[in-house]
């Protein structure tokens, strides 16, 4: 069975997002000398800008999962990859170490929704077998090679001025947010709904 060309555009959104995610961190990691001799941040307050976005990401993971089921993988996705964008944005402006902390941890939770609502909406629109399969491995080279890649841009960008290891995410956050909208559709809430609305219609009484 053929995957309609709209379902690898969902792919390639998906794609997009979690290699924003491997971007986002990798770069980060580049420009904290840049951010410490600008911000005159401690090592122990630079650590936990590194920390917040950890803490964020692995404590909120299964919660983010359990959201996706819940509340719809595209609305989760959605309004986390808002979320995310506002916050790396803040990120951008601070001029103190406690805003930094925030944002990244922000952000850290942010990732830690829109990563399985991404791995749900996959499974969702693509069949099992062989291409969900090279869909799931695209995925996940993508999100290596988005890290990769972010060491190599996070370093050209910190030459320039670190603040933009924070707001080359939001640009290219905001790309896939505008392709999002209107390629993602969540199969499984609508499946869902048809389901209850079956059931409903199967416990009223015969007229």
């Amino acid at each position: 069975m053929s995957v309609p060309a709209r379902t690898w555009g969902v792919l390639i959104v998906l794609c997009g997002a979690i290699f924003l995610e491997g971007i986002d961190v990798a770069m980060l990691n580049v420009a904290l000398p840049s951010i410490r001799a600008d911000l005159g941040l401690s090592t122990g307050m630079l650590s936990g800008v590194v920390s917040a976005y950890v803490l964020g990401y692995g404590g909120f993971m299964l919660l983010g999962g359990r959201a996706a089921d819940l509340l719809g993988r595209r609305r989760m996705f959605l309004f986390w990859l808002v979320v995310f964008l506002l916050f790396s944005g803040l990120g951008g402006f601070a001029d103190e170490g406690w805003v930094l902390l925030v944002a990244r941890f922000v952000t850290g939770v942010a990732a830690a929704f829109m990563t399985p609502a991404g791995l749900s909406l996959i499974t969702t629109n693509f069949p099992e077998g062989p291409q969900r399969n090279r869909a799931l491995l695209i995925y996940a080279g993508t999100a290596a090679g988005g890290f990769a890649l972010g060491l190599v841009i996070g370093g050209l960008l910190a030459a320039i001025g670190w603040r933009w290891v924070f707001f080359a995410p939001v640009l290219l956050a905001l790309v896939i947010l505008v392709a999002a909208i209107p390629l993602i559709k969540d199969q499984g809430s609508a499946g869902r709904r048809a389901a209850s609305t079956w059931r409903a219609r199967s416990a009223s009484p015969a007229r």
